[in-house]
């Protein structure tokens, strides 16, 4: 397989999985195309939903915040929730934070701008208690976010 595909090619990437499990066998095939498509084409990318606030004080955290910190599932909270409340543990997950991207306002390339890919509306406020979130991080907190 060619690992430099020039743009516009194509890759079928084929896997065959066979398993005697005993009282038969089990076949499993996924195959998979991936276009490799220039930006130009009629590409979706996948982009960062940018949740618009804190989770868990509620602040307001627009497309454009510095302030807003993501954990590596997009949990996303104020810098200032994040240093003094959760000491870098995300309440979710366990992991570490990291400031969030912003998204350009302008299209320097088709299709990836803020206007083009629009910021989540859809606010998310916590699943656990305050208490639980404190006890949660005290637990975990002295352990480096690479190493949990």
């Amino acid at each position: 397989m060619d690992r430099n595909p020039s743009p516009g090619s194509h890759l079928t990437m084929r896997s065959d999985l066979s398993h005697n499990k005993g009282r038969g066998e089990v076949r499993s095939s996924n195959k998979m195309q991936l276009n490799l498509a220039s930006a130009t084409n009629d590409v979706t990318a996948m982009a960062l939903q940018l949740r618009p606030n804190c989770e868990y004080c509620d602040k307001d955290l627009p497309p454009t915040s510095t302030e807003a910190r993501i954990c590596s599932y997009e949990c996303t909270f104020c810098a200032d929730c994040v240093e003094t409340k959760l000491h870098n543990v995300c309440p979710n997950c366990g992991g570490g934070f990291a400031p969030r991207p912003i998204r350009p306002a302008h299209e320097w390339r088709p299709g990836a701008c803020v206007g083009r890919q629009l910021p989540s509306d859809k606010r998310v406020h916590l699943k656990y208690s305050l208490e639980d979130i404190a006890a949660h991080s005290a637990r975990i907190r002295d352990i480096p976010a690479q190493e949990r």
